[in-house]
């Protein structure tokens, strides 16, 4: 028994360092330019266990993008949003996808190439549907909480806010180099991406306020 569990984390800590490697990889480079025989290098692997613990190359991709969307929503459900004001709840999601956008670069540059490739592989994954499910439930149980409160306004479409709340700060963080480039603005800065924040919640609760 104890072999077999040393085994089974041995082989839990090589897909897991593959992923890592992954990630990296396809993140700086794309699904086109990355290189098997690098991810394999840098996982401290070979190419032979690298197909036997994930697959061949497109296996590794959709492998890597459920990755980083599990990690995302591993830390969302950590902010405990029941316990907190319907305000201040829906602030912590505003907040924490701004944040989240801003702090993984790499989730951006996957979910971008993921993209151009007209989500290929997403559109193989039974994952990721699933776990956009507990958070359409949770923002759910939010503008309730808000509306029952009186300070939501009804008719809001979960899925259709949080759209809007992924997009107002992932355009930012994915473009923020050709905006600082067309305003002559750094947007990377402090105090930029604080002015941006701000006004991202302020959007989304200016927009829920109740008339």
């Amino acid at each position: 028994m104890p072999r077999k569990t040393t085994r089974k984390r041995s082989a839990a800590g090589t897909k897991a360092r593959i992923l890592d490697a992954a990630r990296a990889e396809f993140a700086a480079r794309g699904f086109a330019g990355a290189r098997i025989d690098v991810i394999a290098r840098q996982a401290r692997a070979n190419k032979r266990m690298l197909y036997a613990y994930v697959g061949n190359k497109d296996a590794l991709w959709l492998a890597t993008l459920e990755s980083i969307y599990s990690a995302k929503r591993r830390e969302e459900r950590e902010l405990d949003t029941a316990s907190l004001s319907p305000g201040n709840a829906m602030r912590a999601l505003v907040r924490f996808n701004f944040r989240y956008h801003l702090d993984h670069p790499e989730f951006v540059a996957l979910v971008n190439n993921e993209n151009l490739m007209g989500a290929r592989m997403l559109k193989r994954s039974r994952l990721v549907p699933q776990l956009y499910s507990p958070l359409l439930e949770t923002l759910t149980e939010v503008l309730k909480r808000g509306q029952k409160a009186g300070v939501f306004r009804g008719g809001v479409d979960p899925m259709q806010l949080y759209i809007s709340i992924a997009a107002l700060g992932y355009f930012y963080c994915s473009n923020m180099r050709s905006l600082s480039a067309i305003f002559t603005s750094a947007l990377s800065s402090r105090a930029s991406i604080r002015r941006r924040e701000d006004h991202v919640v302020d959007v989304v609760m200016s927009y829920l306020a109740r008339q």
